[in-house]
């Protein structure tokens, strides 16, 4: 998509560990008009019609999930990080290691919001390794719900994540692929 593309060249940075900085407008600070490009961007690549709730993981999935469940009249579902008193009966968790956090954390989701009538669209604003998005298909599974893809906004494709999810036949688009990023210099994969 290229006008996420520019957005990324043109305002994100690159720090150490690579670390690719797009919080100005993706993150942290939301442009929400952008985001509403994006959501119209994934109902070109995915059957809208088909898809009956809308999966990211807490905490920055949550704007970017949001705004697509609205634009469509989907449901929406985060998982959380963190066990809260306000979750009641059955969960489904999967373990996976936060390349932002750098460590181990628990996503979990109540077995009240997904079940195996649903046809599921999970939604991310970014991956790096693909562990958060390998977990929430975990939990699609373990709901025994249909998995209808995954998009993406940004991809560090240079990490592999999301190649490796494609290789497990995982119909997943991510929008901007990075393919290398150093200071002042973002490349990205020819076709997205």
């Amino acid at each position: 998509m290229k006008k996420l593309q520019e957005r990324i060249a043109s305002e994100g940075k690159v720090l150490p560990g690579n670390i690719i900085k797009v919080d100005g407008f993706l993150n942290h600070r939301i442009d929400t008009a952008l985001m509403v490009d994006i959501a119209d961007e994934f109902g070109k690549l995915f059957d809208m019609d088909k898809v009956t709730t809308i999966l990211t993981a807490e905490a920055s999935g949550i704007a970017l999930a949001t705004i697509c469940a609205q634009r469509y009249g989907k449901s929406m579902v985060f998982a959380k990080k963190a066990k809260s008193d306000n979750i009641e009966g059955g969960l489904y968790a999967s373990d996976i290691f936060s390349y932002t956090y750098k460590k181990k954390v628990t996503l979990l989701v109540s077995s009240e919001w997904i079940s195996s009538d649903d046809k599921v669209l999970i939604v991310d604003d970014f991956m790096a390794n693909g562990e958060a998005m390998r977990g929430l298909c975990d939990i699609v599974v373990a709901a025994g719900a249909e998995l209808v893809g995954i998009g993406c906004a940004v991809e560090k494709g240079f990490q592999g994540g999301g190649d490796r999810l494609r290789e497990g036949g995982y119909n997943l688009h991510s929008l901007a692929i990075i393919e290398s990023a150093e200071p002042g210099n973002i490349v990205f994969r020819e076709g997205t």
